[in-house]
């Protein structure tokens, strides 16, 4: 079974859209992206359930950007790329791709890669990997053990992620719970908020960030969150 989203980070304009449309034409939603900033100025970057990505890109490298990935998702990954020095397979597995393909490659075979990895990793965890809000210290611990500070704000924040037991959370839910009004501005000054959140998380813990952007609609903490 092939994955319901995959984004295809690739700068040849030519061969991502006949990718995508073959990956489409499969029953796949996928977005693709030019060049790696673009692709990480998307609110919904990391919400995808899979990606295919190249080494030689405009922006952030693809080897930093598996990096970055690693750090926010566990989904599968596969690097596409016509990059031929001798260490590019080791420079990719290393930073966590699940499988290297060497341009030029058979848009079926890709296909399959994807098949592959998908069914290997899209497996659900047996363990449920649960986060704790610890109100009265305000910190989060990480299912590592790993306790991360946490500001006022990203206590409102968690709160409301706590209430929503698993739901995404509205931008307007949000803007209300820390005393903003709903504008193009605040919403705004949320993103700055979410973003400077996940980013307290990931340099206290190299475990996936669970928190998500919902397109249209606000923001998701996508892993079991309990009070303590």
């Amino acid at each position: 079974m092939l994955p319901k989203t995959i984004a295809l980070i690739d700068d040849d304009p030519e061969y991502s859209e006949f990718l995508s449309q073959y990956l489409q034409h499969l029953g796949c939603v996928v977005p693709f992206y030019s060049d790696s900033n673009e692709f990480l100025a998307d609110p919904a970057a990391f919400d995808h359930d899979f990606y295919l990505v190249d080494l030689m890109l405009p922006g952030v490298d693809g080897v930093e950007l598996i990096k970055i990935l690693r750090r926010r998702s566990d989904v599968g990954l596969v690097v596409v790329s016509g990059r031929l020095d001798p260490d590019a397979f080791k420079s990719v597995i290393e930073a966590g791709a699940d499988m290297y393909l060497a341009k030029p490659v058979q848009f079926e075979q890709v296909a399959l890669a994807v098949k592959a990895v998908h069914r290997r990793v899209g497996k659900p965890q047996s363990v449920s990997a649960e986060w704790k809000l610890d109100r009265r210290a305000g910190e989060l611990l990480a299912p590592d053990g790993t306790c991360v500070s946490l500001s006022e704000i990203d206590r409102g924040v968690m709160e409301c992620f706590l209430d929503a037991n698993g739901e995404p959370v509205a931008r307007v839910t949000l803007c209300n719970r820390l005393g903003r009004e709903v504008s193009l501005d605040n919403e705004d000054g949320l993103n700055a908020t979410i973003y400077r959140l996940r980013r307290r998380i990931e340099r206290a813990t190299p475990l996936p960030v669970p928190l998500q952007s919902k397109s249209r609609i606000g923001y998701v903490f996508k892993a079991p969150l309990v009070a303590v």
